[in-house]
């Protein structure tokens, strides 16, 4: 029984009627102006509905209203956008008439029912019933009190059910079209990018910074020497206040969806990334041929977070180690290449989510990326196009 009457505790229970009632009221002022014609509401709905932003209006009240438990950002039962096209607008045509349907109906029972009950109650109690046809077919008794939850049930019935139909017919009538849903797609897509994005920025910039101070503190530690100590502090603190900006930069991306990332650090900028690796005992032999400054913004910009990555792995794997460098700049690519003695014990293809990240980066932009064993070294290298 608590089941049954769960739906009274349900404020979609009456935001469903307050939406159901409301074209009444219009249909209501026409029939005062005149009740001869009740049918010229029904047909002024037809230009109406043809209307692109009267799709849209719609649709935000049927998020509101008939659904408002459902008006999350992941919601896309209701559409809240303009017609786009001649079935959209006829999808609104036929809404607006079947609201106005369901909306007399919804009247008729909210009124007569109720009444029926009054009249009822009114014949229990000994007094003749007024105009109700049904109700004076009986005669004024007692029992007719038995009779008084048939009209409230019933209506109570009607009114969950006619909500339950008007908001099944907005999901049908209402709902985004194909072009609508490969939109919503083609957006929630380019979100889970740009989250998977932000996430390789803070492994490849975090890591890094991460990676130079243990290995700096534990080389300062060994070495016991005040003045490698100090060169070592001031590596750590210059790679620390890097990774603060680099931190800064993308919590600014979460918060702003539309921030420009022209503030990212690019391949020019790679001078900082190498004296980092050399000031924490790696040999760095760094060779770039080519225009480097004029590698398109991303293409230089992934590429500085691949030779970043390159880099924090040869420090945590290998440690102090030469490290060969090469970025070439020719034939509408870009070649990256480091390259490092191959640590004890590594004998395959790397599979942590930092080469993983080398990789996707590359293949994101069009381009490739190897990373493992070769001729005896450990290797990364990755091509990818300027165009």
């Amino acid at each position: 029984m608590a089941r049954f009457l769960r739906p009274l505790l349900w404020g979609t229970t009456y935001t469903r009627l307050l939406h159901l009632w409301v074209p009444m009221l219009f249909v209501s002022v026409w029939l005062f102006i005149d009740s001869t014609r009740p049918w010229v509401p029904a047909l002024m709905l037809i230009p109406l509905g043809l209307i692109p932003a009267v799709r849209r209006g719609e649709g935000v009240q049927a998020r509101f209203m008939l659904a408002p438990g459902e008006r999350s950002g992941e919601d896309t039962a209701f559409s809240v956008a303009p017609s786009a096209g001649r079935r959209d607008r006829w999808r609104t045509v036929l809404w607006l008439e079947a609201r106005m349907l369901l909306s007399v109906a919804t009247s008729m029972v909210t009124v007569w029912l109720p009444m029926f009950a009054v009249d009822l109650t009114r014949a229990a109690l000994g007094y003749w019933p007024s105009n109700d046809p049904v109700v004076r077919l009986l005669d004024p008794h007692w029992s007719c009190a038995l009779l008084v939850p048939v009209p409230l049930l019933a209506l109570y019935g009607a009114v969950v059910g006619l909500g339950e139909l008007t908001t099944a017919l907005a999901r049908r009538l209402l709902g985004p079209s194909p072009t609508e849903r490969l939109a919503a797609l083609e957006e929630r897509t380019e979100q889970l990018l740009e989250r998977n994005r932000i996430a390789r920025e803070l492994h490849d910039s975090i890591g890094h910074a991460l990676t130079v101070a243990v290995v700096q503190a534990g080389a300062a530690r060994a070495a016991d020497d005040p003045t490698f100590t100090g060169r070592a502090l001031v590596a750590i603190e210059e790679t620390g206040r890097a990774a603060l900006e680099d931190l800064e930069r993308v919590l600014g991306v979460l918060r702003e969806a539309q921030r420009p990332v022209s503030s990212r650090p690019t391949l020019t900028d790679a001078d900082r990334l190498l004296e980092s690796a050399r000031i924490s005992g790696a040999k760095v032999d760094a060779e770039v041929t080519g225009p480097l400054e004029t590698v398109p913004g991303p293409v230089s910009r992934e590429g500085y977070r691949i030779l970043q990555e390159s880099l924090t792995n040869v420090l945590r794997h290998a440690g102090s180690v030469p490290v060969r460098i090469r970025i070439e700049v020719k034939d509408g690519a870009l070649a990256l290449e480091v390259r490092n003695p191959l640590p004890d014990g590594i004998t395959g293809p790397g599979r942590g989510s930092g080469l993983r990240g080398i990789r996707e980066r590359a293949a994101l932009l069009g381009g490739s990326a190897r990373t493992g064993p070769h001729q005896g070294d450990w290797q990364v290298h990755a091509e990818l196009p300027l165009g």
